[in-house]
């Protein structure tokens, strides 16, 4: 994405993501509880080995005392073709948020009448990611400050040219990990994040590429003509794109809307009711839903919420290991997400491909909730 003229790398912050239902094969070892149990106390030991970490709810500010993030006993079988499918489609997805991010005019009509509000964690218990970032940056010699809006608020500043400074030094990229859910934002926060935003600093993301990532966007590109219209010329990127693609209803104030909430209200475990947040945890399903659409129906609120249709994946069986949690086989679901890098200089495209997969799985008793949320844990896809 782009800032003026700054590069951007965009990440992990619009990767397309795949439910997957898969049999599992690993039969004698799921029913050997003796196994599992050793199998288990080995895995774990390998993942804090490997730095696979999280901070302790208890105390989410400190690394003195860590545990390992959760995740899944054995890889969960995913179809070679899904898996070849999602790494073919996220250079197409790359394009279309650049091509969003890019169209002021499209985000602006799209999102005039939605509550935006994108999720981020308060306190930070997923920091060892973001060190071996740093880490990473420090062996090229390139150096981290680690900084809150408040900090940027009291100690930032632009000079005439727009260049960032911060406690005096020049800034040349700014990666936010906080200020996606609009708790974050004091009237000072608020000022420090337009302060960055009209800096020449690259941004990862900017404000645009944020907005490009919301519920509203995604289902206003479901609308027919809507990704011709973003990349002209481009009809295989386009099929592509719409072979991801669920079902996604507008609830704005209208006819349209109005049909939504009724076949929402006819067929409720169909469907899936969606609040403008990015993150697990945020989405209503069955009589939560109901209760929340007959609340909306006569309401302008109801136009912050998108409806998207079901999807009923296949389970199967894993164990899902958790600290303090007892080893057992439950059944799963899972989701495939594939991550890509996308830097444009101006109108010449730099650099677009992908660099790599998250999977995650979850108990089918779940409906909804991602890693950070607690529920998902982390997983490895083997093709099948």
């Amino acid at each position: 994405m782009v800032a003026g003229s700054q590069a951007i790398c965009h990440q992990d912050f619009f990767c397309p993501w795949f439910q997957v239902g898969m049999a599992t094969s690993w039969g004698s070892l799921l029913e050997d509880e003796q196994q599992l149990e050793e199998l288990a106390q080995q895995a774990v030991d390998r993942a804090l080995a490997e730095g696979v970490l999280l901070r302790t709810s208890q105390d989410p500010t400190s690394s003195n005392v860590v545990s390992y993030a959760p995740f899944t006993l054995f890889p969960s079988l995913v179809p070679s073709a899904l898996l070849e499918q999602a790494y073919a489609v996220q250079k197409d997805f790359n394009l279309l948020v650049d091509a969003v991010s890019q169209n002021s005019a499209f985000l602006e009509q799209t999102l005039s009448s939605a509550v935006v509000l994108l999720i981020a964690q308060e306190k930070e218990r997923n920091i060892f990611d973001q060190r071996a970032i740093e880490n990473e940056l420090l062996a090229k010699n390139i150096h981290v400050i680690r900084r809150r809006f408040e900090d940027v608020s009291k100690n930032g500043s632009l000079d005439q040219d727009r260049r960032l400074f911060m406690d005096g030094q020049e800034v040349a990229v700014v990666y936010f990990r906080d200020g996606y859910m609009p708790s974050q934002y004091s009237p000072q926060n608020w000022e420090a994040r337009l302060l960055l935003e009209k800096s020449r600093a690259a941004k990862c993301p900017d404000i645009a590429t944020q907005l490009a990532g919301t519920k509203k966007v995604q289902q206003e590109l479901s609308r027919v003509g809507v990704l011709e219209e973003l990349l002209p010329g481009q009809p295989e990127a386009v099929a592509r794109l719409r072979a991801t693609f669920a079902g996604l209803y507008s609830l704005d104030m209208g006819e349209e809307g109005d049909r939504a909430i009724a076949e929402a209200l006819a067929a409720p475990s169909q469907f899936v009711l969606k609040p403008q947040r990015e993150g697990g945890g945020n989405n209503l399903y069955g009589e939560e839903m109901v209760q929340a659409l007959v609340r909306l129906k006569d309401s302008e609120e109801r136009a912050s919420y998108i409806l998207m249709e079901k999807i009923e994946p296949e389970p199967f069986g894993n164990c899902l290991l958790r600290p303090g949690s007892p080893t057992h086989v439950v059944q799963c679901i899972s989701e495939l997400g594939i991550f890509g890098v996308y830097v444009r200089q101006g109108q010449t495209l730099v650099m677009n491909k992908h660099v790599g997969h998250l999977l995650r799985t979850k108990a089918i008793e779940h409906a909804d909730g991602g890693v950070a949320a607690g529920v998902a844990v982390l997983d490895n896809p083997y093709p099948v």
